[in-house]
């Protein structure tokens, strides 16, 4: 029997402790323990301290967990919970997304200073986001705003958005549910005009290999839509090499035992887009989402990623 806390890593910022804390929840009701049975341990990681430069330019999403996968794989920590699209696409070996929670809203929200929606925006207006994917996707719709790189957390990203320092900002509706800031968004965006990041609104658990007694404790708050609609569009991401250097976006949606997902790639100033689509069993689902990656790649050709990836 367990005598000492679980220990839960994740990064330091609100929404992230908000998430640690929302698994935390799920376990002690699931498994009827109390709350002294978990120990949040928070880490500042290389993405958080760096907030002045793009994510392209320091290193991609490996910034953000870095950290946390080296206490998880000393044994330091017992698993670690994630924004699923901050994860790189291949895991240090040895650990796995074993779990993820039911997933919030994937879609994105603007929040306008000087107008509620980006189409409303005055001609030539300033638009924040550290995301090169928003970043694309709001110059497809409007080549001329100018995108400037907002970073740091929803507060941070807030606040410089309250200073002037932009027109407007997106973010992550889910991230603004779980803070209890959605009485900040101006307008949603359709995620089919407007597509998100690959595993937007989902909270992933990253674990030991092989670690059956904590996978066992975790496979009781594991949600199976979750899981198969994320392993679908981290297929996608996986064979088209995504990251924070490229602009993809794609989500699927479960519907009994068939599962559906729309995918796409643009260049970063929006003017080069390359759509797929693709549909199947449940059970082959990071098999579709490869299939995709693997279709879009050949459609695009070669040259579509040589100056940009």
């Amino acid at each position: 029997m367990q005598t000492k806390p679980f220990r839960i890593g994740t990064r330091g910022s609100p929404l992230a402790l908000a998430q640690a804390h929302e698994a935390r929840d799920r376990l002690m009701a699931a498994h009827g323990l109390p709350a002294e049975m978990f120990e949040i341990v928070a880490l500042t990681t290389k993405g958080d301290r760096i907030a002045d430069r793009a994510l392209a330019e320091i290193g991609g999403k490996g910034l953000f967990t870095e950290e946390l996968e080296e206490k998880l794989t000393s044994g330091e920590l017992d698993f670690a919970v994630h924004s699923a699209k901050d994860m790189a696409t291949k895991l240090p070996e040895g650990l796995a997304l074993t779990a993820y929670l039911p997933r919030e809203d994937i879609r994105d929200s603007v929040i306008g200073r000087t107008a509620p929606k980006l189409i409303e925006l005055p001609h030539g207006a300033t638009v924040g986001s550290a995301s090169l994917r928003r970043q694309a996707l709001i110059r497809r719709l409007r080549p001329d705003i100018n995108v400037i790189t907002f970073r740091g957390s929803v507060q941070t990203r807030l606040r410089k958005l309250e200073e002037g320092q932009a027109d407007a900002t997106l973010l992550a509706v889910a991230g603004l549910k779980r803070l209890g800031k959605v009485d900040v968004i101006t307008d949603i965006l359709d995620p089919d005009a407007f597509p998100p990041a690959p595993a937007q609104g989902a909270i992933g658990i990253e674990s030991r290999i092989g670690d059956d007694r904590m996978n066992n404790l975790l496979a009781a708050i594991n949600d199976a839509p979750t899981f198969d609609t994320v392993s679908c569009e981290r297929g996608f991401l996986a064979a088209l090499d995504g990251s924070c250097r490229t602009p993809i976006a794609g989500y699927a949606v479960c519907e009994g035992d068939h599962i559906r997902f729309f995918g796409m790639i643009l260049t970063p100033d929006g003017q080069q887009v390359h759509t797929t689509t693709i549909e199947g069993h449940r059970r082959d689902a990071a098999a579709l989402g490869t299939n995709a990656g693997q279709a879009i790649r050949t459609e695009a050709g070669s040259t579509f990623f040589e100056d940009w990836t």
